[in-house]
């Protein structure tokens, strides 16, 4: 008789149990499907943004389906190489921030670009300006002579002041998209020269004079602080190689320090202790001109 009594009591509470259980997953997929939806709508107008001001044409909503495709095969892929769950987060989380590290360094090349070609383009405008041609004439010369980026960002200016907005506020849109300070330097010349009447191909050269002279001492700069950028990156391999080597050498040994909480702890004390060094020997060697 109790077996009897009891079983509908089971069969119910199994039922609420996977009720339960379905409602728990349908909301958790909910939950997941609304965050997926609010990460694709800010990536991809983050995406679009960006890849404008580098001139690339692409669809922002292909390189999210890139991105969350190497974000999950590579977090499968370090999940079943090395059975840990932590790295397999750690190897997705890096792929995910993927995207706005290779923006940041195009960014970067770009910009770098434009700053060595900004000297001879200035020399372009100085010259078209002594033969007598107007300021839009001769930025127009320039967008035919010169090679991208800096061409690319002229030509935009250009499109803008042929779209009725002036001179002035399309090239103070040039150095909001191009923060750059020599390139606010050459813009701030070009106005003093304009407000006050004097010899604006002699305010350029005088210009693209400062920013060749800068670029040669950040170059020499440069060459004499590789060691030490140099030394940065040894030092902060070194740890990362002995580790793997030891895991070679001594696996049991090792084991400890990636399978317990304690070793876990050590390793984010030498992984933040890395990472300051690094950007200790980073912070010394940077010498601004």
């Amino acid at each position: 008789m109790s077996a009897l009594a009891s079983s509908p009591a089971v069969l119910l509470a199994t039922l609420a149990f996977g009720l339960a259980s379905a409602l728990l997953a349908w909301s958790a997929m909910r939950i997941a499907g609304n965050a997926l939806a609010r990460y694709r709508e800010r990536f991809t107008a983050e995406a679009h943004l960006q890849l404008e001001e580098l001139f690339l044409f692409m669809d922002p909503a292909r390189l999210f389906v890139l991105n969350l495709l190497a974000v999950t095969v590579g977090g499968i892929g370090s999940w079943l190489a090395s059975g840990e769950v932590l790295i397999a987060l750690a190897s997705a989380g890096a792929l995910a921030l993927l995207p706005r590290l290779a923006f940041g360094l195009l960014r970067q090349r770009r910009l770098d670009l434009i700053e060595q070609q900004l000297p001879d383009a200035l020399q372009v405008i100085a010259g078209g300006l002594r033969a007598g041609v107007s300021m839009t004439v001769a930025l127009q010369q320039l967008v035919r002579e010169g090679r991208p980026p800096i061409a690319q960002e002229f030509d935009l200016t250009l499109r803008e002041h042929r779209l009725g907005i002036p001179l002035d506020e399309a090239l103070d849109h040039l150095a909001a998209r191009v923060r750059m300070p020599s390139l606010t330097l050459v813009i701030a010349a070009m106005r003093i020269a304009n407000e006050t009447g004097g010899s604006l191909a002699e305010a350029l050269e005088r210009a693209a004079l400062t920013v060749r002279s800068q670029l040669a001492m950040e170059g020499k700069i440069g060459a004499l602080t590789a060691q030490g950028k140099l030394q940065a990156v040894v030092v902060g391999m070194l740890p990362l190689a002995l580790l793997l080597v030891l895991d070679r050498m001594e696996p049991e040994a090792m084991g400890f320090l990636w399978h317990s909480p304690p070793g876990w702890a050590t390793l984010a004390v030498i992984a933040t202790l890395e990472v300051l060094g690094v950007l200790l020997i980073r912070r010394i060697v940077a010498i601004d001109v």
